[in-house]
């Protein structure tokens, strides 16, 4: 267990894609690391089903399985997990605090890897039957939607994965688009997750719409979509409705601590240096990688992290 006031080399705030490659890493360098995660390690990528993207793996991979390799590889070169959820950190000269709802812990270098959680649809009763046929997940939810009528909201990598995935246990799934078919804009997806959705005899497209209203008492029974070009709304009935349409950087706890950006997003240099000294950002959380939301692209961010964090910890012994 970390010793109460013992500081450690580099202490890492979540355990995602950033945080596990982050820890792995800090260990191979011979830093004293400990990972400071509120949920299961893995972070979003937990709610994947399957991945086939990730480099070195031919075929696809579990993304369960993927992540419990990254944790068990962080262990091997010595990292520390703790269970915990971190209230915030207060900057010192040459050793910082993470204050969580157990435990105290001092390092000397922080890494915040935080990572984002998705948006809530912003239609009419979305919030009140949220768990009563809304869901943010399919993965978690999709067995229990067998033989059923689903409507997709998001159009980008994850809302067209999604679908697919969901299409194993729906009778069908009506993935909605905001723009018309032939805007350029309509998909931001890849071009073979495109391919797969177009070509799937479950999937259909509701172009130029957006979910005005959800509609059911109990759980869901339809949904009011909105014709953004005539305004006219039409009442669709589903029995289910998987949202997928961005997410939100979890960094609450920092305001006040380190510079974030209007939306949220913790804001560095090249580096991946905040505008506290020794503190660094990596993966979904930080303002650019955001933009990817890839788990390759954090697992990367975590891995120039821990290298700048190994930098900055030579620079103070040598000083």
């Amino acid at each position: 267990m970390v010793a109460q006031g013992s500081p450690v080399d580099v202490a890492i705030i979540g355990a995602g894609p950033a945080g596990l490659t982050a820890a792995i890493y800090a260990g191979r360098a011979l830093l004293s690391t400990v990972i400071v995660e509120k949920g299961l390690p893995g972070g979003q990528l937990n709610e994947t089903d399957l991945i086939e993207n990730w480099p070195g793996f031919a075929e696809t991979v579990s993304a369960p399985e993927l992540m419990t390799q990254l944790r068990s590889q962080a262990e091997r070169f010595g990292a520390e997990f703790v269970l915990d959820e971190v209230s915030r950190i207060e900057p010192g000269d040459s050793v910082h605090s993470i204050i969580a709802s157990e435990r105290t812990i001092q390092a000397r270098t922080v890494i915040v890897a935080c990572g984002s959680r998705p948006k809530d649809l912003p239609a009419e009763g979305a919030d009140r039957l949220k768990g009563k046929g809304i869901s943010y997940c399919a993965t978690c939810d999709g067995f229990f939607f067998q033989g059923k009528r689903i409507l997709e909201v998001g159009a980008g990598d994850s809302g067209l994965t999604e679908a697919l995935f969901l299409t194993r246990f729906a009778d069908s799934v009506s993935i909605v688009v905001r723009h018309p078919m032939d805007d350029p804009r309509a998909f931001r997806a890849s071009g073979i997750l495109q391919e797969r959705a177009k070509e799937h005899a479950k999937i259909d497209f509701l172009w130029n719409r957006v979910v005005e209203e959800i509609l059911g008492e109990d759980h869901v029974e339809g949904a009011r979509l909105k014709d953004l070009t005539t305004g006219e709304t039409e009442d669709v009935p589903i029995d289910g409705v998987f949202v997928n349409i961005g997410h939100l950087p979890q960094t609450g706890f920092l305001r006040g601590t380190v510079d974030l950006d209007p939306e949220g997003y913790i804001m560095t240099d090249g580096c991946l240096r905040t505008n506290v000294p020794a503190i660094f950002a990596a993966g979904d959380a930080r303002i650019d990688a955001n933009r990817y939301a890839q788990g390759v692209v954090a697992a990367g961010e975590g891995a120039i992290a821990a290298i700048e964090a190994e930098k900055h910890l030579a620079a103070a012994e040598s000083a």
